[in-house]
């Protein structure tokens, strides 16, 4: 544990979050930069003298839980709450679970695609971010409870409105299997995460067809490059496929585009204006 080196990175760190950034009012009289010490403290869950002892780099090795708890406090990235570990002598293990925190740098990525319905799709193919053009053409994952966001407990568990299983897709036997593989090498890269185990054992138990797949073992999935979706208002939207792997934060960026010119462009520039709309229910 190198005190002086740990003390220093957590002063820098601390003087470069703002109180707005944690919801915290500035005050009329902060001389400081960034957040006070007993502000940081408050946000990690830990006595205010043993984090100025932190600070003073005369602190006793802290555990695990508590670099956790500055590092969240700190709003540190995946690369500084790694360097943290290192310089408290505790290097970092493998992450618990799957990152459900998206940069705001791909948030803004996917609103400048106003042509294209794109996505950011977590390990365990939970939704956790999206366009407009994607919630048209799926659906409004905003009035969604989390579970319900997730693509292979809806590809194999339901609900399918109208008789259209996973918004009707054209590649639905497909889907399900390269999501299974899928699914069976995140169980690998995060054992202790209990989301995925009780998704698992939830897809294990309610679909005979999951259950068959994962019997398989397979974990090498084939990339999907075109595919059609059975829109309830629009009708059949083809659409081609690209895939951008944040490997950092093992999340996946899907891009649906369709060719220039052809009916389905026409579809998505409807779907563009009319939004999550059902016109084809009666008001």
């Amino acid at each position: 544990m190198d005190r002086r080196q740990l003390a220093d990175f957590l002063r820098h760190r601390r003087e470069r979050v703002t109180p707005a950034d944690v919801g915290l009012p500035a005050g009329p009289r902060r001389r400081t930069p960034g957040l006070r010490r007993e502000e940081v403290a408050h946000l990690a869950y830990i006595s205010t003298e043993y984090y100025t002892r932190l600070e003073q780099a005369r602190a006793p090795h802290p555990s695990r839980e508590v670099l956790a708890q500055l590092a969240r406090a700190l709003r540190l990235s995946e690369a500084e709450r790694a360097h943290l570990h290192h310089l408290a002598g505790a290097p970092p293990g493998p992450p618990p679970g799957p990152s459900r925190e998206v940069r705001q740098s791909i948030v803004d990525l996917l609103h400048r695609l106003p042509n294209a319905a794109a996505t950011v799709i977590s390990a365990t193919f939970e939704v956790i971010a999206w366009n407009d053009l994607a919630a048209a053409l799926m659906e409004d994952f905003s009035a969604l409870p989390r579970r319900e966001r997730n693509l292979v407990r809806r590809a194999f568990l339901g609900p399918q409105p109208d008789g259209r299983r996973l918004y009707g897709v054209s590649d639905v036997a497909e889907f399900a299997r390269n999501s299974t593989q899928q699914l069976r090498a995140a169980t690998a890269r995060y054992p202790d995460d209990p989301e995925l185990t009780e998704l698992v054992r939830e897809l294990l138990d309610g679909s005979e067809e999951f259950a068959e797949l994962w019997a398989t073992h397979e974990v090498t999935a084939a990339p999907t490059l075109r595919k059609t979706f059975d829109h309830p208002v629009v009708g059949p939207v083809t659409v081609n496929c690209d895939v951008l792997d944040i490997t950092d934060r093992d999340q996946r960026v899907v891009i649906y585009t369709a060719t220039p010119g052809s009916p389905s462009e026409e579809a998505l520039r409807l779907l563009s204006v009319i939004g999550t709309q059902r016109l084809d229910v009666p008001g």
